[in-house]
C-alpha cells in the first residue's frame, strides 16, 4: 500500500482525530475512505436505490410534453 505525506492545519488534524476516534477507525482509514468517496466515478448504491422512489415524479413523457419541437438544423 502506498504512503503519502500531506500537510494540514493543526485544527483540521484535531477534527480528523476526533472523527476517526468516534468511528473507532484509524486516521489513515478515515482519510482513505473520504478520498475514495471523492474520486469514485459512479453513483453510490444508496443513490442508485433511490431511483424510482418518488411516486409523484413525472414520467419522461410528461417532462417532454412541455418541450417544444426542435427545428431542423442547418448543415455545416
Amino acid at each position: 500500500m502506498a504512503q503519502v505525506t500531506i500537510y494540514i492545519p493543526n485544527d483540521l488534524e484535531s477534527q480528523i482525530k476526533a472523527m476517526a476516534g468516534s468511528l473507532n477507525i484509524s486516521i489513515s482509514k478515515f482519510i482513505s475512505t473520504i478520498l475514495e468517496q471523492k474520486v469514485q466515478n459512479e453513483w453510490s448504491s444508496g443513490s442508485r436505490k433511490l431511483a424510482g422512489a418518488w411516486d409523484d415524479f413525472p414520467t419522461l413523457q410528461e417532462i417532454r410534453t412541455n418541450q417544444g419541437y426542435d427545428v431542423q438544423r442547418e448543415e455545416f
